[in-house]
């Protein structure tokens, strides 16, 4: 086994340089009221609460030297036990990543994953028992702190704990992939290490963590640290701690390989076999039924120096920087000074998207919100969809009784257009039509003030031509949210040559309130997620026409490493929609989207597709087979053919994209790809993994970032 302690570690602590904002390990002694000295470690890093702790090399040496002399005192019968915390409101918030990607061989790469198995490996090799006091946001490395201590206890107000790592194209790599199986069970394990992260990184609340026995007590924020200390105290003092979840002998001969042998399957199913970390992660877990600690951590050490090195790790360190800083600061939005105040909101329609709009706008900016149909049947379901909404947060406590009536309150539906002549900023939700979109604005431009926001969430239609018979255009902007509205995190703000710069402020400024991303685009057709979606999904139904079976297609598609196949993503945003977008394109670019006639037909239909128990499509419907008949050629295309088609589509697309100015640089595509489209972060979006495929070099003879974005490996 790795002795690390004769590993000279200072290459890595001299790459982070002085860059590293270093996260220091403070101890105190404190004295229990048994007697017993308990020494406190706190973790801080010398910011407030928006800089996380992070750990890099340079603070992983500081909190190995304070381990080292508290192992020293405990050997001396100094102290009886060794606590870590954070600052306020936060453990830490894992690896510092900037770190990691300095790194320039696999040497140091694996150096990264010693240096944290030798520190943290230490935390419960003290001689005396160690606890983790979680009192905050604890992620990846933070919540590797706490499984390498003896007991754990939570806050119960902290804002997450989760293992992440396989979101970012990398595994547990300081102790999580051995330990939390042998803590929690493999089957609660999975859940942790890899179906979480690949939901979008979904994160545990505080009492998820206690329940899944993660943690080992759980206590509220007032007196958090008190009653850890006492509970520590009765712990020392011979208090029992159960641990139900933790996995017998059973459960490692009969549980654990069905459970590893159902989650490859699943992962097979869901995401194919493209990305590498989570089936990394899998092969980890299911080695850490048996062996010893030492050998689960030097598995880790040579699983987390392969995956740093590669593609997928630089990509999703290019798609977390666009993610984390760029989406942040949008790029051509206007000072946030010009925007007008956001006092009440006008939505036009009361269909299920104007529903989850309401929604929305109550529940994030807390003002007044009006919907409007044509007639008081349309108003009052939509109403009852959206109180029904508020109904359902207050059950799952999400919202309190008081918060769920304020929202109630701020409702307000009507046939009554009048009520729009207070409203600041007006959304429609109706027909994606032209004359029908000028017609309501039309009719609603009479009634609200002159420096009235107008919005329209046209998914592909000109925001220009909607606006061509205003009276004020200048007011317009497009506000194109992504389905579903509650998740997902893009708004595409579309700004017409007309569009003045109070309305552009006040879109991005409402857009941040909402909580989503916000990423400026011209008007020009699909924008950027549609017009990329519907090259994708026209090349699929080029495939299909041409002769090729339908799952032979989704198949092909699968090294795009996309979420869905196209066929499954044309079933989900509606056979109807998927025409008219295809339509709208061809009607563009004639010689450069595909559309059939025959796609309107198959709209038509209840059901188009058949599925499996995964949603993965397997073939079409009867009555589909029925309306295809005579329609479908015999001339089925390879996979490399339609992988390489839709690979030189896209490049040719992003390239014109950037070329006519529909975003300022390839970053925010990548951006509007990975927020409003679920591409993956392993890919880094589209331009990168074009790139790495040669698909630029193929099209237009160079590529979309100088170097390409790779790993140190290739």
């Amino acid at each position: 086994m790795t002795d690390y302690e004769k590993i000279d570690f200072s290459p890595i602590i001299n790459l982070a340089g002085d860059d590293e904002v270093v996260t220091h390990s403070v101890a105190r002694d404190v004295r229990l009221p048994s007697g017993k000295v308990l020494a406190l470690i706190t973790l801080d890093n010398g910011r407030d609460h928006t800089r996380p702790n992070t750990l890099g090399p340079k603070t992983l040496a500081e909190l190995g030297e304070t381990l080292a002399t508290l192992k020293a005192r405990a050997t001396a019968g100094e102290i009886q036990a060794v606590g870590i915390t954070g600052k306020q409101y936060i453990l830490a918030a894992g690896a510092d990543l900037s770190d990691i990607s300095k790194v320039t061989s696999k040497d140091d790469a694996r150096m990264i994953a010693q240096l944290g198995h030798k520190v943290f490996g230490s935390i419960g090799d003290l001689g005396v028992p160690s606890f983790a006091f979680v009192n905050g946001l604890a992620l990846g490395g933070g919540l590797e702190i706490a499984l390498n201590s003896t007991y754990r206890t939570v806050d119960a107000s902290a804002a997450a704990v989760a293992l992440p790592e396989v979101f970012l194209g990398l595994i547990p790599g300081w102790g999580g992939a051995y330990l939390l199986p042998n803590l929690i069970g493999i089957e609660n394990a999975l859940e942790v290490v890899i179906s979480n992260p690949l939901k979008q990184n979904r994160m545990l609340k505080p009492q998820q963590a206690f329940d899944l026995g993660i943690m080992d007590a759980i206590f509220p924020a007032a007196n958090y640290l008190e009653n850890s200390l006492a509970w520590a105290d009765a712990v020392l003092g011979g208090k029992k701690v159960e641990r139900k979840n933790e996995p017998g002998k059973i459960e490692r001969l009969t549980k654990w390989p069905i459970a590893i042998k159902m989650a490859r399957g699943m992962l097979e199913s869901k995401i194919g076999t493209v990305p590498k970390s989570p089936y990394v992660a899998l092969d980890l877990l299911e080695k850490a039924k048996s062996g010893t600690k030492a050998e689960g951590f030097a598995r880790e050490d040579e699983a987390l120096s392969d995956l740093v090195v590669g593609d997928q790790f630089a990509a999703s360190m290019y798609a977390f920087d666009l993610v984390q800083k760029r989406a942040k600061r949008p790029v051509g939005a206007p000072d946030k000074a010009l925007a007008k105040k956001v006092t009440k909101v006008g939505i036009i329609g009361a269909g299920l998207m104007a529903s989850q709009f309401a929604l929305l706008f109550l529940r994030r900016l807390q003002v007044p919100v009006l919907i409007t149909d044509i007639d008081q049947a349309r108003v009052d379901k939509g109403l009852a969809y959206i109180n029904d909404e508020i109904s359902k947060l207050e059950t799952k406590g999400r919202l309190d009784s008081d918060g769920a009536n304020k929202l109630r309150a701020l409702l307000h539906g009507t046939v009554d257009k009048s009520e729009y002549a207070d409203c600041d900023f007006v959304i429609e939700a109706v027909f994606e039509e032209v004359g029908v979109k000028q017609q309501v604005f039309g009719d609603i431009e009479k009634i609200i003030a002159e420096d009235a926001i107008l919005a329209t969430n046209t998914s592909s239609l000109s925001v220009e031509e909607i606006g061509s018979k205003l009276a004020h255009p200048e007011r317009l902007v497009g506000f194109h949210f992504f389905n579903p509205v509650a998740v997902m995190p893009l708004i595409e703000i579309v700004k017409t040559p007309a569009t003045n710069e109070q309305s552009l402020s006040t879109a991005f400024v409402v857009a941040k309130g909402l909580g989503k991303n916000a990423v400026l685009t011209a008007d020009a057709p699909g924008f950027v997620v549609n017009r990329l979606l519907a090259k994708v999904m026209g090349e699929a139904a080029r495939a299909v026409y041409e002769g090729t079976p339908i799952a032979d297609v989704e198949k092909a598609f699968g090294p795009l490493g996309l979420p869905m196949g196209p066929f499954q993503l044309i079933d989900l945003v509606g056979w109807k929609v998927a025409a008219h977008v295809q339509d709208t394109m061809v009607g563009h670019f004639p010689d450069r989207f595909y559309a059939n006639e025959n796609f309107h037909a198959l709209a038509e239909l209840d059901k188009v597709v058949e599925k499996d128990k995964g949603g993965r499509v397997v073939g079409w419907t009867k009555a589909a087979e029925k309306a295809l008949k005579g329609h479908i050629g015999t001339e089925p295309a390879s996979a490399a053919t339609i992988l390489q088609r839709v690979q030189d589509g896209l490049a040719q697309e992003l390239k014109l994209m950037l070329d006519e100015g529909v975003v300022p640089e390839v970053e925010d595509i990548d951006l509007c790809l990975i927020l409003g489209a679920g591409w993956p972060f392993i890919d880094g979006g589209a331009s990168p993994y074009l790139d790495r495929e040669g698909a630029s070099e193929r099209v237009f003879g160079s590529t979309f970032h100088t170097p390409p974005v790779r790993g140190i490996g290739s």
